[in-house]
Order: C-alpha cells, then structure tokens, then sequence
C-alpha cells in the first residue's frame, strides 16, 4: 500500500487549504471583490529608482538587483498585471545559472501608499494565486492603499516548480495510509518515503539544492529592489511568516512593515513542532465537536465531545480497513484523514466537515473526497492545479532534513497519543518524512533575530490548529523588534477571520505605520 510520505509537514505550515476552500466556495471575509471600481487603476511608477533602492548587498549581484520589471495584463484577468524576476540558481555564483520568478500584482484602488509583498504559506503555496484573490483575502483599507504583489517562490507553482511524482503517483501518496500497522506495511512505506526523496531528486534535478527559505528570502530582496520600494512591506501567513522572520535576519536594514501572520516558532527542532501541531489538530477538533454540541440538540457525533472524537477515530479506523465509495473513486484512509483537518484551518468551514463526515458515516465518501482534493489542489480532471504538496517535501527538508529511523518510531507514539489521541500515530510516523532526502543546502544557518529591523507584528490565534498560539508567543520573543499581538478564536491566521480588533490593528499599521502595544490582545 502507498503511504503518505512528510504528511505532517504538508499540515504544518500550509495556509493551501484554507485558501483553496475559501476561493472554491466564493467566500472570505474581504469587502473588496463588490465593490471594485469600473476602471482599471493607475499602476504603480515606472520610473527608475534611486540608487538606494536598488543598491545590491554584493556587486556581483549588480545587475540583478537592477531589473525592472515588464508588468502586462493577465491573460485571464487583464486588470492584473503578470512578470517574472530573474534571480540566480545560487547566490553564492551569481553570474551562472538563472531561474524566472512568477508575479502577479493587483493595482492599488486608490491613494497608492507602495507595494504589499504576501505570501499564503506552504511552503509550496503559489503567492500568484493568494495574490490573484486579494479580493477575498484582504479588505478595502489594504486594497485601497497597495498594490498586491504576490510571488510564486523558487521551485513552486510556476517558479521552475519542483517534480517529483506523476498525477497518477501524487493520487496514491494523498490516498496512502499514514500510519503503518505491521511489519509488511512499515516496509512498504520506508520504501515509499525513500522512493518519494529520490524521485524529487531525479526529476528536479541541481534546483532542488536551492529552493530554501534562505534563498526565497534574498530573492523577495530582488523583488523588493524591481518594485522600486526602498523597504519591504511585506505580509506572510503560517509558512510565510518564516520566510518574513528569515527576511528579517538577512535584510533587517530594508524592512518596512511586516506582518507576520500565523507565526511559526523558527527556533523548534522538528520533533517538537510536530508535537506541538498534534496538540494544536487535537484542540481544533475538540472545538469543532463542542461547537456541534452547542449548535444543535442532537450532533451526529455524539452526546459529549469524547464521544464525537470516538466517532471521528472509529470512522478513520473503519475507512483504513474499507475504502468508501466516492464516484468512480475510493475515499482511502489518507483522502479521509485530510478531507477532515481540511476544514478545521477555518471556523467558517466547519459545517463542510459536519456535511462531509455525515455523508461518509452513512457511507458515501464524496463529500469528504471532495475537501481531500481542495486541500491537495487537485482538480476533476485528475490533473493538479500547483505543485504544493511536492514543494512543501522539498522545501522543509532542505531546510531541515532532520529525521528519526522507522525502527524508533513505536517508542514515540505514546507522547504524540498523549498529545493527540486522534492524530497523534499520524504526526509520530510523520517523523520519518525526510529520510528519503539526500539533497543539502549550500546555505550556512542562520539564528533569527532581526536586530536593528524596524518594529515587527507577530499575530498567533489561540486555538489554531496548524501553528499554535505559544508560537508567536516564541517569535515575537526572538525578534528583536517583535511585537505580539493575540486572537482569541478558533482557525488558522487572525487577519480578516471576523475580529475587527485584528483587523483595524494590521490595517492601521501597514497603511499609516501605527505600532500597537506589544501583548495586545482582541
């Protein structure tokens, strides 16, 4: 049987999920699709900058750091602009081998204040697409004021993407089961978390040494410089807030105003963090029970919250050992188990889990079948929309290829159980996800801090299921310009999730650089 190779880092970090929900159903909470003017808007200058924006950190990299970029109308929407950046393979040869960028920028609707760089997660998340659907991420103060930029990072999307198996491959390693039972099925899944390694590498070829947040950061650099911004306004969510920490410590001269949303704690070693996001799915889920408890006199869960949890476990167990039918599909155990946490990124979309687990509990998969392939970004045609759940394997284990042997992984799953009787046999075989990785970085680590940066918004959720609150506590902590600031509420990010405090703090901070109270809490 096929196994799921990494699945905990593909839960991670990935904002994927609750984007793809959102843009699928038509919703989000941003004001700015309505009300759009008729006209297209005045695209930002382009006319060349001062010297000071475009001076590189090395003169070899003079020529890079001088584009400018050729901004033409979207094929398939012409009032958004399309270009691409050039940026080196590796910096550290700055004249050898280039790739292209993908961008996508959206047009400030009224007084242009400067360009937002964002970036939705992932890693592996295409920032084009977040970009393309400002509409719905963002609401009117930030679309008023700035052009949205979104890129796609090296080796995602179509920023020369990753690739590592065929449409027909990524079905089975979505559908596989996660947590192998006996001695048979362990050794199929040691062979496939060590064939999925070799397969990146065999079909990606020299880039996949080179597509580490530490060169993505020094990429949204060049990105910085061709947009003609002397800092960088920048707003990252889960994945992306690292991506902003490692901007940060790499480029703490040129940082404007970053939000980072969603924030991961950089300094964690991986067992950790996946212990951590066992605990934080294990919460989520407790509150998307209670709130069927409290939502209705009679949940088909149950009659307490331990009992719907055993119905959740119980169906998991059921589906491991008899696929459901899901139109000339089988819901597997792995299309189950992400068909269910997809929802959980976002409040607003619990009533899809309520509909789909209701459906499958009868015995038809297709609901849930269908928030398995949101999550994954496949479409009905069997053909993948971005490389995501590929680029997010290839990403976190050049940055951190740490992994434990398949022997150890027994021994851990009591403590990942502890923290998660649901999903925690999940998260404790997720451990191994890297093993297949032979590929290494050329780039040194780094500590993040961020000294001399201009001051930082940190935002965690208190009942976040993919990065956890305590989280931004950490990252706010370790940046030396961290400001904290807290949402109580269930769901991934706290930026428009329908917390005005939230809202109006982010919006006033990057339109008119108001710096709230460190600790401030909404």
């Amino acid at each position: 049987m096929k196994k799921v190779v990494a699945l905990v880092a593909v839960l991670a970090l990935a904002l994927s999920a609750f984007l793809a929900l959102g843009l699928s159903l038509g919703r989000g909470g941003g004001d700015g699709s309505s009300d759009a003017p008729a006209a297209r808007p005045t695209p930002s200058p382009t006319t060349p900058p001062p010297a000071s924006v475009t001076q590189p950190p090395s003169p070899a990299l003079a020529e890079i750091y001088s584009q400018r970029i050729d901004w033409q109308p979207c094929e398939s929407n012409d009032e958004q602009d399309c270009g691409t950046l050039t940026v080196p393979v590796d910096y550290a040869d700055p004249t050898g081998d280039t790739i292209d960028l993908a961008l996508l920028r959206v047009p400030a609707r009224g007084a242009r204040v400067g360009s937002m760089v964002v970036n939705p997660g992932g890693p592996g998340a295409p920032g084009t697409t977040y970009a393309a659907a400002a509409g719905l991420v963002f609401r009117a103060p930030l679309l008023d004021a700035y052009d949205v930029v979104g890129f796609d990072p090296r080796g995602t999307g179509r920023s020369t993407p990753v690739d590592c198996l065929s449409d027909e491959e990524l079905d089975a390693y979505v559908a596989g089961d996660p947590t192998p039972d006996d001695a048979a099925e362990v050794a199929d899944y040691r062979a496939s978390v060590l064939g999925f390694g070799a397969a990146c590498a065999a079909n990606t070829g020299p880039l996949l040494a080179h597509v580490s947040t530490i060169e993505a950061a020094r990429d949204m650099d060049v990105l910085r410089a061709a947009l003609g911004e002397e800092k960088l306004t920048y707003l990252g969510a889960s994945y992306g807030t690292k991506l902003g920490a490692t901007y940060a410590e790499l480029f703490p001269e040129r940082v404007g105003r970053l939000v980072l949303d969603g924030a991961v704690d950089v300094s964690l070693d991986a067992e950790t963090m996946a212990l951590d996001q066992a605990a934080g799915f294990e919460t989520a889920l407790r509150a998307y029970v209670q709130n069927c408890l409290d939502s209705t006199d009679n949940c088909f869960l149950g009659d307490t919250v331990d009992e719907g949890l055993a119905t959740i476990s119980g169906f998991l167990d059921d589906v491991e050992e008899q696929p459901l039918p899901a139109g000339d599909r089988e819901l597997a155990i792995g299309n189950a188990f992400y068909g269910i946490v997809a929802p959980l990124y976002n409040r607003d979309y619990w009533f899809l889990l309520s509909t789909a687990l209701s459906s499958a509990l009868e015995g038809k998969g297709s609901a849930l079948m269908e928030l398995s392939d949101l999550y994954a970004s496949r479409k009905a045609d069997g053909t993948y929309e971005n490389n995501s759940m590929e680029a997010i394997y290839a990403i976190n284990c050049l940055d951190d290829p740490t992994s434990i042997p398949f022997a150890r992984v027994p021994s851990k799953i009591a403590e990942f159980e502890e923290a998660s009787p649901t999903f925690g046999d999940v998260f404790a075989w997720g451990l191994t996800g890297c093993r297949g990785s032979t590929t290494r970085t050329t780039e040194d680590p780094i500590e993040i801090r961020g000294e001399g940066a201009a001051p930082i918004l940190v935002l965690g959720t208190t009942r976040d299921p993919a990065t956890p609150m305590k989280w931004a506590v950490a990252l706010a902590d370790q940046l030396d310009s961290g400001v904290l600031v807290e949402r109580d509420g269930d769901g991934h990010t706290a930026y428009n999730s329908g917390n005005e405090c939230i809202d109006t703090t982010v919006e006033d901070y990057l339109v008119d650089g108001v710096v709230p109270d460190d600790g401030t809490t909404c």
